[in-house]
């Protein structure tokens, strides 16, 4: 029957519970250390990943989730009300400028309007957005001082860009200025769309769309009702209206999109998988198994001491289920005092840590500290769910031993064992390990709690370590590289405009300290190439349909053989970079040739180095005909009319063709990849390379595209400071790269993953050292009254020191050889993680941490053990005989 005792029950707990207030305040401190444990890791994690989106918004140029870009005004109105677009934001590209004084600035001049300027962090501090029918302008102050201009309302100032081919000079009025963020990619002149409309009337775009497919386009950011699923989001919206994004050649209803790579849960989203989510998911397991050492011991030395009371309320009728309500309640009245405590201390500890680890990225925003309620709603939840998994297992065997058993109960006596005779007699070495089976589960969550802090701090070591300097400096092969600040410019294109000057070169030749140098030639008059119709469709067939490919075929320009005439890129390189260049077939030898007509032809490769042999047609031997054009004619593809190049109407369909031009055979002496920071960094067509001699003989031009050279280590910083001179003060439209720089990027990026590994081992070693100590404790305390009767019949205490000793030594140096057993079994998985996430990243086993720290744990199990000990003796032995609870 029913018995109403819920109030007894809660008597119950609520006065053991104020017996004990040693174990309660061990208790607190073990839920407040897991809370402590798992607020910091949240406030790091959501810290650096707040921090990491920030900065990929800037560097995406926005924070809006998603784009509808290249629309038409009829498109924009169709869809910007679909029901799963929450806000809607509307860019109107005009143009960009060229020239100085913004050579080494990306701006870029159009029309937004107050969400976009917003989601483009273009939101002015002073002034506001340019109103309608004016000549106004707001932008920011990087752009105001590189026209010298005063951030000053209602200052005039004057831009000269390029609008869809067409060079226009505008003069504007400042209506608003922010201040500039270095972060962020692009800086922005925003327009009225009024004066955005008035240049595209004055350059012949009207309201279409210009030759670049970009200018005069209406393009549309949109916020959705979540992060996670971006692209499915707006392929459903096009999808509504009857649109798609898989392929434009497959008719009108083509729309491209795209995703804000910057928001950590689209990329998750993206890379999804079985393995990833498992990977996840393990990680949290760990964390909850972290917090589950600390309790779970905490709870199950209180039971273990509190087991004769357990009993004794058995025997006046007190059910397990109720015992276990009794350990449950206990457990939770705890929680709600510890808890709060950790959460307090873990934000603060996040607090502080979260600048130092900032601080160790590059490009990321500084100084800034989630405050997200899923710091601490996660934290407390996880800290709970710890909690009643922790006091379960102590539940049931409160629940389950007999009043008989209870009474009579010492550690590691509560079940039936089988009675083992040795013929080789008891050492103390033995006795210390018979003990440790007496209770497995403790001494297995023990070794587990210390196993895992070395784990993880082997895992830690192993992973920065395999960071691979050299395949993170694979693309910069050269100590520096100089050139036009054109050049470096992502989307920029390179022509004899952004030639190096030849005085520049002697003078960078000149520093002491060059071990070896180069001029790299970039082709800037046409040159084209001869290649196969299929290989023409596979070039262009994403782009197209059949129906525009087969038009582009049949007026393609051929040669006699029937091949189609296609655009190329060349390099010209002097013999040093010919040198760094990775060779996949055949060798560089015959390219060394003064003027021998030999040539490499470049593959492309991917983020791991791999090459992707569909990447170019050339093979090893290969014959190539490359055609250098002195002069093109135009021509009415539908007539053959010849056509004045300086007077084509704009409606005049036209066609292009050599007229004159000479053509040289090649022959394909070797099959290159050319490392990233030494190529034209944007591809535009297949290329190929011949030294600098065949360069400047066949192809009519001398325009260098940089200057590479290594210097020697005592020059570096020399040559550092003598390019950053002449790159800000003296030939400002000159910029270079470093390797000293991609090196710094590397040690701050492997720093940051040692100092949070390190931090996280930390924290996972106090809760093993913890559980140590609280295992020793327990062992030695219910234990006392043993340990006296073995005093009382001759054990000295020396021997039951040394038993001791060994029973810790045994719990510390079995953790060291299972967290070696466990780095080892992890190690090939670990590897296969690593290096299919980081394309640098080579694996290395180390067990060197392991064997650092095994000293460590062997000096903990002598040193703990003794000093509980020492605590223990105090009393006679006579007295701890007598002892009953």
């Amino acid at each position: 029957m029913n018995v109403a005792n819920g109030k007894c029950i809660r008597a119950l707990s609520m006065k053991s519970m104020k017996a004990a207030k040693s174990r309660n305040l061990i208790a607190i401190l073990a839920i407040a250390l897991t809370a402590v444990l798992f607020t910091t890791l949240f406030t790091v994690a959501l810290s650096i990943n707040h921090s990491v989106q920030q900065a990929n918004f800037r560097q995406a140029g926005g924070w809006s989730q998603g784009t509808f870009k290249y629309m038409t005004q009829e498109q924009f109105d169709e869809i910007k009300g679909d029901p799963l677009i929450k806000q809607h934001g509307l860019r109107r590209f005009v143009g960009m400028p060229e020239g100085a004084p913004f050579l080494k600035s990306h701006v870029e001049v159009g029309y937004s309007d107050a969400n976009q300027a917003h989601w483009m962090y273009c939101d002015p501090i002073e002034g506001r957005l340019p109103a309608e029918g004016t000549k106004e302008a707001a932008t920011d102050t990087r752009v105001l001082e590189l026209l010298g201009v005063e951030p000053v309302l209602g200052n005039e100032f004057t831009m000269t860009f390029v609008v869809d081919g067409t060079e226009v000079t505008e003069s504007f009025v400042l209506s608003g200025w922010w201040e500039y963020d270095e972060a962020v990619v692009a800086n922005h002149v925003l327009l009225p769309l009024s004066r955005a409309q008035a240049t595209y009337d004055q350059v012949g775009i009207g309201s279409g769309i210009g030759n670049d497919g970009m200018t005069g386009s209406w393009n549309m950011d949109v916020m959705l009702g979540s992060s996670l699923h971006i692209e499915q989001d707006l392929k459903t919206i096009l999808a509504n209206h009857g649109y798609q994004t898989e392929n434009r050649s497959s008719g009108d209803n083509y729309i491209a999109v795209g995703v804000n790579w910057g928001y950590s849960g689209a990329q998750l989203a993206d890379s999804m998988d079985p393995f990833t989510a498992a990977a996840i998911v393990g990680l949290l397991l760990i964390i909850i198994f972290t917090g589950y050492l600390i309790i779970y011991n905490v709870f199950q030395i209180s039971v273990s001491n509190d087991i004769r009371f357990y009993g004794l309320l058995k025997t006046i009728g007190t059910t397990g289920r109720q015992l276990r309500r009794i350990i449950r309640r206990q457990a939770l009245l705890l929680s709600f005092i510890g808890i709060p405590i950790g959460l307090l201390i873990g934000y603060a500890v996040g607090i502080m840590l979260t600048p130092v680890i900032l601080s160790r990225l590059n490009g990321v925003v500084q100084d800034t500290v989630s405050a997200s309620p899923l710091i601490f709603i996660g934290s407390a939840l996880f800290a709970l769910v710890t909690v009643l998994i922790s006091c379960r297992r102590p539940g049931r065997l409160a629940a389950r031993v007999s009043p008989v058993e209870a009474v009579r109960y010492t550690e590691g006596t509560a079940g039936k064992k089988a009675i083992r005779k040795s013929q080789s007699g008891a050492s103390l070495p033995k006795m210390a390990w018979a003990n440790l089976g007496r209770s497995r589960g403790k001494t297995a969550v023990t070794v587990a709690s210390l196993s895992l802090a070395v784990l993880l701090l082997n895992i830690t070591v192993t992973f920065t370590s395999g960071f691979d300097m050299d395949k993170y400096l694979s693309n910069m092969v050269s100590d520096f590289i100089v050139s036009d600040a054109g050049y470096f410019q992502t989307g920029a294109f390179w022509g004899a405009d952004r030639a190096l000057p030849a005085d520049s070169i002697a003078a960078l030749e000149a520093q002491p300290g060059i071990e070896g140098g180069g001029r790299v030639y970039g082709k800037t008059s046409p040159v084209e190439e001869f290649i196969t119709e299929d290989y023409f469709r596979t070039l262009y067939g994403a782009w197209n349909d059949a129906e525009t490919l087969n038009s582009q075929i049949a007026f393609a320009e051929k040669n006699d053989a029937g091949l189609l005439s296609e655009r190329a890129q060349l390099y010209g390189m002097e013999r040093y970079v010919l040198d760094k260049l990775t060779v996949l077939e055949g060798d560089l030898s015959k390219l060394h040739e003064p003027g021998g007509r030999y040539v490499a032809a470049v593959y492309s490769d991917d983020d791991y180095g791999n090459p992707q042999p569909d990447s170019h047609w050339a093979k090893l031997g290969d014959t190539v005909t490359l055609r250098y054009v002195e002069e093109y004619e135009y021509y009415d593809p539908d007539t053959g009319e010849i056509l004045d190049p300086g007077n084509i109407p704009d409606d005049q369909p036209f066609r292009y063709r050599a007229k004159s031009y000479r053509d040289v055979e090649y022959e394909v002496a070797a099959l290159v990849i050319v490392p990233n920071t030494l190529s034209y960094r944007y591809y535009g067509a297949d290329e190929f390379v011949m030294n600098d001699q065949t360069f400047l003989n066949n192809s009519g031009t001398s325009d260098v595209m940089y200057y590479a050279c290594d210097v020697s280590d005592e020059s570096t910083a020399g040559m550092e400071a003598y390019l950053s001179e002449l790159t800000t003060k003296q030939q400002t439209q000159l910029d270079y790269e470093s390797k000293a720089t991609y090196v710094a990027e590397f040690d701050s990026f492997r720093n940051m993953f040692l100092m949070l590994g390190g931090v996280l081992s930390f924290i996972v070693g106090l809760v093993g050292v913890l559980n140590f100590l609280n295992a020793i404790l327990t062992g030695i305390l219910t234990r006392r009254r043993e340990l006296a009767m073995l005093q009382a019949i001759g054990m000295t205490g020396r021997q039951l020191k040394i038993m001791l000793v060994w029973e810790g030594l045994y719990y510390a140096l079995g953790a060291v050889a299972v967290s070696l057993v466990l780095s080892l079994a992890s190690g090939p998985l670990l590897s296969r993680v690593l290096e299919s996430t980081f394309w640098f990243f080579t694996y290395r086993f180390t067990a060197l941490p392991i064997l650092s720290l095994a000293p460590v744990f062997a000096l903990l199990g002598i040193a703990v053990p003794l000093a509980v000990y020492r605590v223990a003796a105090r009393h006679p032995v006579v007295e701890r005989l007598r002892e009953t609870e």
